[in-house]
């Protein structure tokens, strides 16, 4: 019996391996993709981007109903958290999808193979060879091209591990009552995000943050607003802060940090999450049986996730260089599915990948800060434009933050654009297409926006760089 030589064989089954493994199927692509765990869909849809937003928005629901008598709902009395539905709901959405997937991989003819894939070598004779461990299938797949999708893992500060006390996005999504208190050491998008959640449920919320601001990859008015909104609704943030130690107490734990005054501070609580960032798996992977040479763990690639063995590409969490966000990883799947069909493809541009952090309020944001900008030389022209004028931001009740437009003042191309306010995460994708398009702040000036909505922020946060928002 001939054993099949896929065109493409794909390791991982998260974000970025299973659309790859799609688009691929639609190319009409022989394709193989090799998952260890017993479902497909990664961290994002067991342990992160689902659950997180959907515990989120069981927050927004609540906070809403906290003022239902401002909104004319008599009669609910005191709301109560059944936080054990709150998991439930979030389980049944992500064995939904984990469900689609499967139905996705039948339709387009994915062979999915159980097992953990290692690669042994560079090619033979053209096709490559991935041994499968683990596996009650076949022991090793052919294919002419691999794609290694592997994600990442949660980094822990050195010295911990994670239990029911110490927790990482992994754990947290899984306790058994809101904690009382809540340490959180990162104030990057999954340590906020949580912050968030926990917050609205009636936790104590305590976040240290080493760099000088929360949400230090956005632009910095976007981190004050942040920092302002989370201190109104009773976050104690702490920036500049290096932590020392994390210690168990008959309680949960203490953390105790330099504060960026230099004194010594602890806080206590029941539990601590660490969101201090996520690391490359690319160990145990083979690469050193080919010509890839990883840095800290990520791989580098060429504009079309090459690596240096011409017929390995790389996307996701592990390469170098580009965002871990489950969406930069799934374009880059498509981006090389495409190249290798011989299909048309455009590399992915770094400054057009949106960041979104679901917190209340939510941040969207694409291409260079203010900041940014300045330090690459650009004439700076910038307009801002607050949420509290907005006519739906009213009917929603939701006034905190603002839309900031940074624009070369010369050509009046959009450089970037920075969103916190209601529905950011949405909103934030206009920008993104005006600026794949290169449109100018005057043509963003005269595109029509429906009345009333959130959009309309967009419009007059175009028009306010050159001074002509319509409603302030």
């Amino acid at each position: 019996m001939v054993e099949t030589i896929y065109d493409v064989a794909i390791l991982g089954g998260g974000p970025a391996g299973y659309t790859a493994a799609i688009r691929a199927g639609q190319y009409g692509l022989k394709v193989a993709l090799i998952e260890k765990e017993p479902k497909l869909g990664g961290t994002c849809l067991h342990v992160g981007c689902i659950p997180t937003k959907s515990l989120l928005f069981n927050a927004e629901v609540y906070d809403y109903l906290k003022h239902a008598r401002e909104y004319g709902i008599e009669g609910l009395g005191q709301g109560q958290v059944n936080w054990q539905a709150v998991l439930d709901r979030k389980n049944q959405i992500i064995a939904k999808h984990a469900k689609g997937l499967d139905f996705l991989m039948r339709k387009n003819k994915v062979t999915v193979v159980p097992g953990y894939g290692k690669l042994t070598g560079p090619a033979q004779s053209g096709v490559l060879t991935i041994a499968i461990q683990g596996s009650k299938g076949p022991s090793s797949v052919q294919a002419k091209n691999v794609m290694l999708a592997t994600g990442s893992d949660a980094r822990l500060l050195p010295g911990l591990t994670a239990d029911d006390t110490v927790l990482t996005n992994t754990e947290i999504l899984s306790l058994k009552q809101i904690p009382r208190s809540l340490a959180i050491i990162g104030a990057g998008a999954v340590g906020v995000e949580f912050g968030s959640i926990f917050r609205s449920f009636g936790s104590e919320i305590s976040i240290v943050e080493f760099l000088p601001r929360v949400v230090p990859n956005e632009d910095e008015d976007v981190s004050r607003e942040l920092a302002r909104t989370f201190k109104k609704r009773g976050i104690d943030i702490n920036v500049g802060a290096k932590v020392e130690k994390v210690e168990k107490t008959e309680t949960g734990a203490k953390v105790t940090f330099t504060a960026s005054d230099g004194r010594k501070v602890v806080k206590e609580a029941e539990k601590v999450l660490v969101a201090v960032g996520r690391a490359p798996r690319t160990d145990n992977i083979g690469l050193e049986t080919t010509k890839i040479r990883p840095e800290r763990g990520f791989i580098k690639v060429n504009e079309w996730m090459q690596t240096e063995e011409p017929s390995i590409y790389a996307i996701g969490d592990i390469v170098a260089g580009l965002p871990q966000l489950a969406h930069t990883g799934m374009m880059a799947g498509m981006v090389v599915a495409a190249k290798i069909a011989g299909e048309y493809a455009r590399p992915i541009r770094r400054e057009r990948v949106p960041a979104c952090t679901y917190t209340e309020p939510q941040i969207g944001s694409v291409g260079l800060t203010e900041a940014q900008a300045k330090e690459k030389g650009y004439q700076v022209k910038v307009g801002k434009f607050p949420f509290s004028a907005n006519s739906k931001a009213s009917i929603v009740n939701s006034h905190e933050g603002f839309v900031k437009v940074v624009a070369d003042a010369k050509y009046g191309e959009v450089l970037g654009v920075h969103i916190i306010g209601p529905q950011a995460t949405e909103l934030i994708a206009e920008a993104v297409t005006a600026m794949e398009l290169e449109a100018t702040v005057d043509e963003m000036m005269f595109t029509i926006h429906a009345h009333p909505t959130l959009a309309e922020a967009m419009l007059d946060g175009f028009g306010s760089v050159e001074g002509l928002a319509i409603n302030v």
